[in-house]
């Protein structure tokens, strides 16, 4: 198969889907890599790394997108701002498209996907299982984002993250909150303790507790329910009196913290409100917020995706996309995801896929003319 990289184009995208270091791994596979002239610079990749790799570059998108059997992409289909049309139409009908598709809030793009008969896999839906654990994109991605929104905070933050005993006296540590253990909490846990700050994280999974703990910070222990996650791993919604007890056991500490760390996310729905702006009150003056669940509504009430604002004294930062500010190696994550995913559903010699695997049936949105992921037919009932 020819596979294709195009050049990301959405604004303030870094990274790139395929890294030349793991071009041998497509082409020792008997395929070709065709590469956009430039689709690495935001990474640091220059053209001449992956002619060395063994890709060909092509100038432009439109002969990439024309040639290429299967384009392997970063962010979810969009408008090309150069050729004016959307890289939907671009793609060639009766090939494959893989990526961060973003289905659920894309439901026209992926009815034009099917209309054109194109295949496609969203690495959003890579089950959370260990056989898939090597083409994991959301954690990979999640890793990446819990470190750097630590590193944005100390960065922010009027006050030294350690304990530090000098002439002019002693400073004490910084005090973080970390809602939510997922991976980007722990991450955010372990570089938060790295920088020598006091750390406490609350997840409604009593599963996490040894992993929190195991990284030197105090878990806030609250009366849970047992129902608290998904087959997959993922949080389940709860209802209004567990979210209320929540934000009662959150609210305890905010007067003593200065940096909270927001990662709670509930799949295909709207993050929980664990902040409101009366609890930002509690915070103290000069304190940071750093709310990575932005995107999908905001864990704090007065999070404005994309922005940072200042509110009740607090300083609140609608994180979106932090992998894209580390991009080496957030794209040689991600790059190993997606390569290790297509060379999964491709190692057929004919090329078939097998939907009997779970790793295909699962990340599959679109095949045959046909929408056949269950999550986004139910988003269009």
């Amino acid at each position: 198969m020819k596979v294709g990289i195009p050049k990301e184009v959405t604004q303030d995208e870094t990274r790139v889907a395929v890294v030349p270091s793991m071009v041998s791994a497509l082409t020792k596979a008997g395929h070709e890599v065709w590469v956009e002239s430039g689709a690495g610079a935001g990474s640091s990749f220059s053209d001449t790394d992956y002619e060395e790799a063994g890709a060909k570059i092509i100038k432009g998108a439109g002969d990439l997108y024309a040639s290429a059997d299967a384009i392997l992409k970063v962010r979810p289909l969009t408008e090309h701002p150069q050729l004016k049309k959307h890289e939907a139409d671009l793609v060639r009908e009766n090939t494959t498209v893989i990526g961060f598709m973003a289905p659920l809030s894309n439901l026209d793009v992926i009815k034009k996907l099917a209309e054109r008969n194109v295949t496609s896999f969203a690495m959003e839906f890579i089950p959370r299982i260990t056989r898939a654990q090597s083409m994991d994109a959301l954690s990979s991605q999640a890793t990446v984002a819990g470190y750097k929104a630590v590193l944005m905070a100390a960065a922010q933050l009027g006050k030294f993250f350690p304990l530090l005993m000098t002439a002019a006296g002693t400073i004490p540590p910084a005090n973080v909150l970390v809602l939510g253990a997922g991976v980007a909490g722990l991450q955010a846990i372990a570089t938060a303790k790295r920088l020598g700050a006091r750390v406490e994280a609350f997840d409604p999974r009593p599963a996490v507790r040894e992993q929190v703990q195991s990284l030197g910070a105090q878990f806030i222990e609250m009366e849970l329910p047992e129902d608290v996650e998904t087959a997959g791993g993922y949080a389940k919604e709860q209802s209004e009196e567990f979210l209320r007890k929540e934000q009662e056991a959150i609210a305890a500490r905010l007067s003593k913290t200065d940096v909270v760390i927001t990662t709670a996310q509930i799949f295909g729905k709207r993050a929980p409100i664990l902040i409101t702006e009366d609890m930002v009150k509690m915070l103290r003056p000069g304190a940071i917020i750093i709310d990575l669940a932005a995107e999908q509504g905001g864990n704090c009430e007065l999070t404005e995706a994309g922005k940072t604002v200042e509110k009740h004294g607090v300083t609140i930062v609608g994180a979106v996309n932090l992998p894209a500010t580390v991009p080496v190696h957030a794209s040689q994550m991600y790059s190993k995801n997606i390569t290790n995913l297509f060379r999964h559903l491709y190692q057929a010699e004919d090329g078939q896929l097998d939907f009997e695997d779970e790793i295909t049936r699962s990340a599959c949105v679109t095949h045959k003319g046909e929408i056949v992921n269950e999550f986004v037919k139910n988003a269009l009932k």
